[in-house]
């Protein structure tokens, strides 16, 4: 079988395109399968239950007005040198245990973020460029449509790193009682994805 990155190179010169949503499929079963490995099994740990439970509880009265404001902060402490809710974020427990998790991956998870039941970020291994993804696929096609759902983006260059990756989305759910209560994003290097 083809090495990913070959393939990734055959897919773009025969095609003339940059890798996207048609190519996906290709690496649509070694993602999930990844998923269901290395990702599902710790879903359900206190660490990551617990934390959504939390914010939930503090997010719950949020307007959508209160949301977007906190989302325009977010994107402007980005390239700020006060950071001050992108820290509370970022230094957090669970973030440090995301930051763990994408260690122990060697190069295969490029990042991941934990998100509530607004689509807020919940914890970050790496700073998202926004704090809201609740209007975005990977809320929506997981949060949304129930404790089984899975939603893999298309496959993209990243520029800074010069590798192809993919963001695959699961649902969170409360062991206790198997309520969806969040969601996780993971960044793919699919180029490392064992074949």
């Amino acid at each position: 079988m083809m090495h990913a990155s070959f393939r990734l190179a055959a897919i773009a010169v025969t095609t003339g395109l940059m890798i996207g949503g048609a190519q996906a499929n290709e690496f649509e079963k070694p993602i999930k399968e990844f998923a269901k490995s290395n990702v599902t099994p710790w879903l359900s740990s206190p660490e990551v239950v617990e934390a959504i439970k939390a914010q939930n509880v503090t997010s719950a009265s949020l307007t959508e007005a209160d949301i977007l404001k906190l989302d325009k902060q977010w994107r402007a402490e980005t390239s700020a040198s006060a950071k001050p809710l992108i820290q509370s974020v970022s230094g957090n427990k669970l973030s440090a245990f995301l930051v763990a998790k994408k260690k122990e991956s060697g190069d295969l998870i490029t990042e991941l973020f934990v998100m509530d039941d607004k689509g807020l970020n919940v914890a970050v291994s790496d700073t998202t460029s926004d704090y809201w993804q609740g209007d975005e696929a990977k809320w929506q096609k997981t949060f949304l449509v129930g404790p089984d759902a899975i939603h893999i983006s298309e496959v993209e260059k990243d520029e800074s790193t010069q590798t192809y990756s993919s963001q695959v989305s699961l649902p969170v759910t409360d062991p206790a009682n198997g309520k969806v209560i969040g969601a996780v994003t993971v960044g793919v290097n699919v180029e490392n994805l064992p074949q």
